[in-house]
């Protein structure tokens, strides 16, 4: 199957069927799902790009994942091997810039990147993103034509028809120009819902007009629901390739030539991926309640949707056991790379000592860091107060953080996603090096912290109860600074 969709090495967009981007439904679960189905490409939901050109790659040793992870350590995206040449980043965007990031960041992982200018969701068109672009052809080019001529991947890009034919034939002409791979055409209005008919005839008049791949998309639910049914959608709308997205949805077997299969077996493939990959299950209940759809308030529906867990939902699908082996299965991988590793030893360069060490917050108390033990160590020595230096990166803005005590100075070899966490680790560093503990959990009371800190009090406060109170200062503060804006929005909404 592979090779009907890659040519020279890079994706076709021609003869292909793929999974549309869905929010909430296109992660790694439902898409490894339809590539088992027999979907040639898969779309993953459209990711922001503000969001994303914060995030850090990481190379996920138990999961077998590259995971991009955002500061506040939630993974934006995850994917595997067996998608890479398969799958399309798609991004919300409305800067070139910003969008140029993003596509680098993650173009050695995935086969192309799309930009998303159909959605007509607020969440998407109030940034300038989705939809709202449609009456933005300049930055439509802008963006298209520097993404094209900074990765190495294919770009395309998702539209919805504009009100007059005209209209739409000239967005789509101006975009071919751009030197992108192929287009898909929802074929609904902005202002049009999934209840209104698709305009077959405006996708027919796309795919004449370029000579580019048309991917038509918009036919789920009046035209297709099995899979004899694609190739109908795509004599209806004349391109060569279509794109499912809520009968996918609702049963993802609906690329398969026999599809669809029982729903309930779809269910069960769909919820051992979850498992396997650590989906969150707030995630794997939307999905699977998708596709309960009328069945959603059944027996089983009441208690997917009572679940909290993957374990949980997993008892309602009597896959118990087969929770149990896969998380002994990750504990064991975990064991294994953990007893492999080589114990970080410290290294002198030039004057600084290195180690590799990178700062987990979840391995500390929520009132306790590396820099805090530092300090009442300093002090307690006499020594001066730890001085940081701080410097970032600028291909991946990563950061690394060089702590000078009692005229010696320490640093980790490795770079971290933020100042703050640089700061800590360049303290790790330095307290493992001089023996000192570091605040870990389970590490017994060295008395260096005193027990009103540990529980975050001071002068009778919580450390939570003066965090709001700083807040509210500032905010009262900051008012004061910030003229009326119309409609009650933020400047940073507007």
């Amino acid at each position: 199957m592979i090779n009907s969709v890659m040519a020279a090495g890079r994706l076709s967009f021609t003869n292909i069927t793929a999974l549309a981007p869905m929010v909430r439904v296109g992660t790694l679960p439902m898409r490894l799902l339809a590539l088992d189905y027999g979907a040639d490409v898969v779309y993953c939901e459209e990711l922001i790009d503000i969001k994303m050109a914060q995030c850090q790659r990481v190379e996920n040793d138990v999961l077998q994942t590259v995971d991009f992870v955002a500061p506040d350590d939630r993974v934006m995206f995850r994917t595997c091997e067996r998608e890479k040449d398969r799958v399309v980043f798609q991004m919300g965007t409305a800067d070139p810039e910003r969008a140029l990031t993003v596509a680098r960041l993650v173009e050695k992982d995935v086969a192309a990147v799309d930009v998303n200018m159909g959605c007509p969701k607020e969440y998407s068109t109030k940034g300038g993103m989705g939809a709202a672009l449609l009456s933005d052809p300049d930055m439509i080019e802008a963006i298209l034509r520097k993404l094209v001529s900074g990765v190495s991947i294919p770009v395309t890009c998702k539209i919805r028809v504009l009100p007059s034919l005209e209209e739409t034939l000239n967005l789509v002409q101006r975009i071919e120009k751009t030197g992108i791979a192929a287009v898909a055409v929802h074929g609904r209005f902005k202002e049009e819902r999934p209840r209104h008919p698709v305009h077959c005839d405006y996708i027919r008049a796309v795919a004449q007009a370029v000579s580019i791949p048309v991917i038509a998309n918009g036919g789920s639910l009046d035209l297709v629901k099995t899979n004899g049914d694609i190739d109908e959608f795509r004599k209806a709308t004349g391109t060569s390739s279509v794109m499912l997205a809520r009968a996918a949805m609702w049963n993802a077997s609906v690329f398969a030539c026999e599809g669809p299969l029982p729903v309930e077996r779809v269910m069960e493939e769909y919820l051992k991926y979850a498992i396997r990959y650590d989906n969150h299950a707030f995630n794997t209940k939307y999905c699977l309640c998708q596709m309960l759809r009328d069945k959603v308030e059944s027996p089983l529906g009441k208690q997917v949707q009572a679940a909290q867990t993957n374990a949980e939902i997993s008892e309602a699908y009597g896959l118990q056991e087969f929770y149990r082996q896969t998380q002994n299965q990750l504990q064991a991988r975990r064991d294994a790379l953990q007893s492999g590793s080589q114990p970080v030893r410290p290294v002198v360069d030039g004057d600084v000592t290195t180690m590799a060490v990178k700062f987990e917050r979840r391995e500390y108390p929520p009132q306790i860091t590396p820099k805090m033990f530092l300090l009442e160590w300093s002090r307690r020595e006499k020594l001066e107060q730890p001085q940081y230096e701080t410097v970032q990166r600028s291909q991946d803005r990563s950061f690394q953080s060089t702590v000078t005590v009692g005229d010696k100075k320490y640093r980790s070899s490795l770079w971290e996603k933020s100042k703050k966490f640089a700061e800590q680790a360049a303290a790790i560093v330095c307290l493992r090096v001089l023996g000192i503990p570091e605040g870990r959990i389970g590490e017994e009371d060295s008395g260096l912290v005193c027990k009103r800190k540990r529980e975050g009090k001071a002068n009778g406060t919580t450390e939570e109860e003066r965090s709001k109170k700083r807040h509210v200062a500032e905010i009262q503060q900051e008012t004061s600074k910030i003229p009326a804006v119309a409609n009650g929005e933020r400047p940073e909404q507007a």
